[in-house]
């Protein structure tokens, strides 16, 4: 790993967790965003693409003058965001299915779901609103790697889950992401409805979930 990647910090880290959450951006509107000159984004977008963690993508001309230039991650960067699932985990789940069946990796799927909502449920007993329940999610979200946030609209809160830390685990057994779904719609409670927007593994660039009061 490049000393780059492996002293991510400051503006760095922020423009890498930005363009995981907005695809791309040009130069211009990162400096602008974080308060920099042009210049000083410039220097760090370059020493980012030395270390082959951002590209450039050149935008079709609409007309004279230069085509302006947008970046994106590359794929090498998606080392740097939190990673659970690992060559174990995913040797285990075709071990459990191999050795006892389907059924039985569908209780384990569950009896994680319920552990998980529990330890949700004790931070979200403080919540007065869904909105208030759905930002604490993102934060409890973040915490475990999936680089989450609440974005509020005028009817509903969209949680965006912009990396998915056990992706590997969720290839291997898609009951995974059936009871993250679930997993929110219990933690919500009866008074709002959670539909899934956006899958990674349906090809999305991201996870999101619409969350409307009912």
């Amino acid at each position: 790993m490049s000393d780059v990647a492996s002293d991510l910090s400051g503006a760095k880290r922020r423009i890498i967790e930005r363009l995981k959450r907005a695809d791309t951006a040009t130069a211009p509107e990162l400096a602008a965003e974080f308060g920099l000159t042009d210049t000083a984004i410039r220097q760090h977008l370059e020493a980012l693409e030395g270390a082959e963690l951002v590209e450039r993508v050149v935008a079709p001309s609409s007309g004279r003058g230069r085509p302006p230039v947008h970046w994106r991650l590359a794929a090498s960067s998606s080392s740097l965001f939190a990673d659970r699932h690992s060559d174990l985990t995913v040797e285990l789940i075709a071990s459990i299915r191999s050795a006892l069946g389907e059924e039985a990796l569908e209780a384990v799927v569950r009896t994680r779901a319920e552990r998980q909502l529990a330890a949700y449920q004790r931070v979200l007993d403080k919540a007065a609103t869904v909105k208030e329940r759905v930002h604490l999610i993102a934060e409890l979200r973040s915490a475990e790697g999936y680089l989450a946030e609440a974005v509020d609209g005028d009817e509903c809160v969209t949680l965006v889950e912009h990396h998915c830390p056990i992706r590997g685990a969720a290839d291997s057994c898609a009951g995974l992401c059936s009871a993250e779904l679930d997993l929110f719609r219990k933690a919500l409670g009866p008074d709002a409805d959670v539909a899934r927007e956006q899958h990674l593994l349906d090809g999305g660039q991201r996870c999101a979930y619409r969350v409307t009061l009912r």
